[in-house]
């Protein structure tokens, strides 16, 4: 009996182990669609769907532009503070240029899934992590 406890324990262990391994290595998706100069400027117009997995931290950015985003698939988000937001499938959201966000974990259920369409300055990084 004691060898039966003692054989549950480790499959317990590696099991956990295996679950928070594979939350740790989380990665995200990017499916570029389209990009594209905007006419008459120096900028230009990324569009792209994004999938950010359960256990997965959004990191906290800006772009040199702005952003908006429609949610395709919604989750439920916890924060660095450790407070959790619901993001509904079907909201939207416009995001200023240098505005930072992000830096959230995704709870799930499932995936957060978004389409987004950027318009940034031309040549320059889709994605600016704060110093």
């Amino acid at each position: 009996m004691v060898e039966r406890s003692m054989k549950s324990k480790v499959a317990m262990s590696l099991l956990g182990s295996l679950l928070l391994t594979g939350a740790a290595y989380a990665q995200e998706t990017r499916t570029e669609l389209k990009r594209a100069d905007l006419t008459g400027t120096n900028m230009e117009i990324w569009t792209a769907v994004y999938e950010f997995p359960v256990g997965y931290t959004i990191p906290a950015h800006s772009h040199n532009g702005e952003e908006v985003v429609y949610v395709l698939e919604g989750a439920k988000l916890k924060r660095a503070d450790g407070t959790e937001i619901e993001i509904k499938t079907g909201t939207y959201n416009v995001v200023p240029r240098d505005l930072v966000h992000g830096g959230a974990t995704v709870l799930g259920p499932g995936s957060l899934k978004l389409f987004a369409a950027h318009v940034i300055d031309k040549g320059g990084p889709i994605r600016v992590l704060p110093k």
